[in-house]
């Protein structure tokens, strides 16, 4: 039970690679989709449950939502079609997530990703992009997930600058 949380992460990856077979937004690619989410919301959950949190663990997760994540951009970016300032903006969101990992790199001897309250906020709502796009403008829905992203890139990066130590599970700036 102690490596299930890492065998999630794992499958997670696995499973959001094969959505670079599946055509976007049909009934298999949500089915996938879905699945992915869930194990991203059980490996945490079940990690803490049963005292099986590792620092492995955490970077596993990190690693899966990054890999969800650039699968993502790549399969939906046909079907959003989106604007030049938005993708200026979310390679802006990049560069400073690149840049909070060379600071950690640096500062701690270990590149990190936080699991903030507002990166899992990010995470949450890039999740629903797809299931928002079907009622809401999707240039409105990438305007409001960029924002979010932001904010939480800016954070993690001042954490990383002010924290004497690492903490992964450090969930924000305005927390010890």
């Amino acid at each position: 039970m102690k490596k299930l949380p890492n065998y999630l992460s794992v499958s997670r990856i696995l499973l959001a690679l094969t959505l670079f077979v599946i055509r976007p937004l049909s009934t298999p690619f949500y089915i996938v989709y879905v699945l992915c989410g869930i194990s991203d919301m059980l490996d945490g959950f079940i990690a803490r449950k049963f005292h099986a949190e590792s620092n492995l663990g955490a970077r596993l997760d990190s690693i899966a939502d990054f890999v969800m994540l650039v699968v993502l951009l790549i399969v939906l970016y046909p079907v959003i079609n989106p604007s030049v300032a938005i993708l200026l903006w979310i390679v802006l969101i990049g560069v400073l997530r690149f840049s909070s990992i060379i600071v950690a790199k640096r500062k701690y001897g270990k590149a990190a990703m936080l699991h903030t309250l507002a990166n899992k906020l990010t995470g949450l709502a890039l999740f629903l992009f797809p299931l928002f796009l079907s009622f809401i403008p999707k240039t409105l829905v990438m305007i409001l997930i960029c924002l979010l992203a932001s904010l939480s890139a800016i954070e993690e990066l001042a954490v990383h600058l002010t924290s004497a130590q690492l903490n992964l599970d450090k969930k924000s700036i305005f927390t010890k």
